[in-house]
């Protein structure tokens, strides 16, 4: 049966409880910490040799599909009326609303440590201590906004230039395609600082603290930012329709990005499953 995903600004109070549960019955479990790490191993940038999976590549949008795919087979497992709900962040930016409420995700981090102090992922809580990161930080952090140096989120006008593209992605396939859009919505741009975080990645910036990196995931925000970014890549498709995944094959030999990006037909680790085959959610799940 196909299941509906809401924007979390309408969850009510019951729908906010049944899915903080569930989040926090899989962290006991020690599934959630695994949903970490396969992150931070597939966090792989351009300057890294290997392939390219997550990040940085084609195949950002169908390997965070499925990976939402996975957290959401976990959560309903403990409750089945459970699904992931996405964050609109072009309409719901101040940093007190939803999702940042006390009985949601709690608000930003503390000015001393950025330390989460409130809802139900603070570390004083006992029930979310960080196991699996990049650093040995026990407590979630977090910086909404980035008080010392601030930016805003994304805006409407942002994801429109991103819809707006025809083209999946194209060449050099990698953090610096200027046309396409898979990268206009990724969000990886010229120069430094915040003048080159756009759309998606913009938005991890603007949470700040766990937020920032391949350890991203120890934020429960993430699978509500990566569920608005899904719904974006449906929109773009209903928009577009006819296009598809690029690259539909193996770049040739000689490339420089051959083996280090996937190909519409070929296997997405760390499943067995393809690009192709993840373009279609439509017998799964739909957005309301």
């Amino acid at each position: 049966m196909v299941y509906t995903r809401k924007d979390v600004s309408t969850f009510t109070r019951s729908e906010r409880r049944r899915f903080v549960n569930a989040l926090l019955e899989v962290k006991r479990r020690g599934e959630y910490d695994e949903f970490v790490r396969t992150h931070i191993e597939y966090y792989v940038g351009d300057g890294e040799r290997g392939l390219r999976a997550a990040h940085m590549a084609p195949s950002f949008l169908p390997w965070h599909r499925r990976f939402l795919l996975d957290l959401e087979d976990a959560l309903r497992r403990v409750d089945e009326s459970v699904t992931v709900p996405y964050w609109d962040w072009t309409r719901t930016r101040m940093p007190t609303a939803v999702p940042w409420t006390e009985d949601l995700l709690g608000g930003t981090g503390r000015r001393s440590d950025r330390q989460v102090m409130t809802g139900p992922f603070a570390y004083r809580n006992g029930e979310w201590t960080i196991k699996v990161g990049i650093t040995e930080t026990e407590f979630l952090t977090r910086d909404l906004g980035r008080s010392r140096d601030p930016i805003a989120l994304p805006t409407a006008g942002d994801v429109k230039r991103a819809l707006d593209d025809p083209v999946y992605d194209t060449a050099p396939w990698n953090s610096t395609s200027a046309k396409g859009f898979r990268n206009k919505l990724e969000g990886w741009g010229r120069g430094r600082g915040a003048v080159s975080w756009h759309t998606h990645n913009r938005v991890h910036r603007w949470v700040g603290g766990h937020m920032v990196g391949g350890a991203s995931v120890n934020d429960p925000v993430f699978w509500m930012h990566h569920a608005f970014v899904d719904l974006l890549w449906s929109r773009w498709q209903r928009r577009h329709r006819g296009a598809r995944y690029l690259p539909a094959k193996p770049l040739a030999r000689g490339d420089a990005q051959r083996g280090r990006i996937v190909a519409r037909h070929e296997k997405l680790p760390p499943w067995d499953v393809t690009p192709g085959e993840l373009e279609d959610h439509s017998g799964i799940y739909r957005y309301a």
